[in-house]
């Protein structure tokens, strides 16, 4: 079998001449670039406020420090995530505590999970939309608010991707990232929107979109860029900051791929839904999300084995086969750094993350690679594929 990897770049010559547009404009830093990629964005997503950022991690962290969470603080985060959120919590001096998941077939995290963990010290609720697919917006939004707190969402698997409640109670039919006092975006290579490095964050909140602004840039009043256009001749710095810009040869790149997101997005559904169908009969293993009401974006394609023991030998057997796998994720309190964190049963979230096998997923995947894998997961399980 020739190789297949997990993930693949889908650029073409677009992607080249925007580069190539870029160096020849002889302006690097942030500018003309980074604003209109915010500006399709920010009318994409339909908020007041897309702001540009040099990575997801970086998107995190500044959310956390605009809404003025630090020492003391908690931060309610599910334990089946990227580390990033994780690491941003305790990088403003907070304490995350990590919460179950809905199930092995919803692995977002669970409203009543949150509403356990809530205490007196909470100030935000992150929900990270896993996969690709929202996670459960209308009981945590009405949670956050009745309960004062801020809700992040982590929506870093989910550009493109649309809530949509069953009961089509708010905020049913927005986007991923837009719902939350903050939506936090990554664009790295593996992403749905891929180049390289970068993120996004998206709010409505005005007093939120100006601090971050400031934070963004070492807390300076004005950039080189409108420095350059004339439109200022001096700054001044009045707070503390960093430097989480995004180049222009990075956001070219993001308004290309921005272009192809609902082609490559359409194109990700079909494929998982051919995953599906080869999948459907392999006995003891569940299928996330499958009938789950939202519009996903489509990030990942998982699977969950019967044991530990199935996964690993699965995971061996494609890798012999020439299939690059995945697991997402760990359990975040299972790591040495995050040892003795504050965290709720996770009797879900620590079965996912043992039997959890991630398939490749990419818009250029061809049928006959999804029927390749497909049988090759049912020869490890002992079984001929059904035609």
């Amino acid at each position: 079998m020739t190789p297949i990897p997990l993930s693949d770049l889908y650029y073409g010559p677009e992607e080249e001449a925007a580069v190539v547009r870029v160096l020849r404009s002889r302006w690097l830093s942030m500018g003309p670039e980074v604003e209109a990629f915010e500006s399709e964005m920010a009318s994409m997503l339909g908020v007041e406020y897309a702001l540009a950022v040099s990575s997801g991690t970086a998107a995190l962290h500044l959310a956390l420090l605009a809404l003025d969470i630090g020492q003391g603080a908690e931060v309610i985060q599910p334990a089946l995530n990227f580390v990033a959120a994780a690491n941003a919590t305790i990088a403003v001096g907070a304490t995350p505590v990590f919460a179950d998941i809905i199930g092995l077939d919803e692995p977002t995290i669970d409203p009543a999970a949150v509403k356990r963990l809530i205490t007196a010290r909470t100030r935000a609720v992150v929900v990270m939309h896993y996969g690709g697919y929202p996670g459960r917006l209308a009981e945590l939004t009405e949670l956050c608010s009745r309960r004062g707190v801020a809700l992040i969402e982590d929506a870093c698997h989910a550009i493109g991707a649309r809530y949509l409640d069953p009961q089509k109670r708010s905020p049913h039919g927005a986007y991923a990232g837009a719902v939350g006092d903050v939506g936090c975006f990554s664009f790295f290579s593996n992403k749905n929107l891929a180049i390289g490095e970068g993120g996004l964050i998206a709010t409505s909140r005005h007093g939120l979109a100006e601090r971050i602004r400031l934070l963004r840039s070492h807390g300076m009043t004005t950039l080189t860029w409108d420095r350059h256009r004339g439109h200022a001749t001096a700054y001044d710095v009045v707070m503390h900051g960093y430097n989480y810009r995004l180049d222009e040869v990075h956001a070219a790149l993001a308004r290309c791929q921005l272009q192809r997101l609902c082609g490559n997005n359409a194109q990700r559904a079909a494929l998982v839904e051919a995953y599906r169908r080869g999948l459907v009969r392999l006995d003891g293993w569940t299928i996330p999300f499958a009938g789950h009401p939202g519009e996903s974006a489509y990030h990942l394609n998982v699977i969950v084995a019967p044991d530990a023991e199935t996964r690993i030998r699965a995971a061996a057997h494609l890798k012999e086969a020439g299939v690059q796998t995945s697991r997402h994720y760990p359990c975040i309190p299972d790591f040495t750094v995050f040892s003795g964190s504050i965290t709720d049963r996770l009797e879900y979230s620590r079965a996912y993350a043992a039997r959890t096998l991630t398939l490749p997923l990419f818009p250029t995947m061809s049928p006959a690679q999804i029927a390749e894998i497909c049988r090759e997961l049912f020869a490890v399980s002992g079984h001929a594929m059904s035609a």
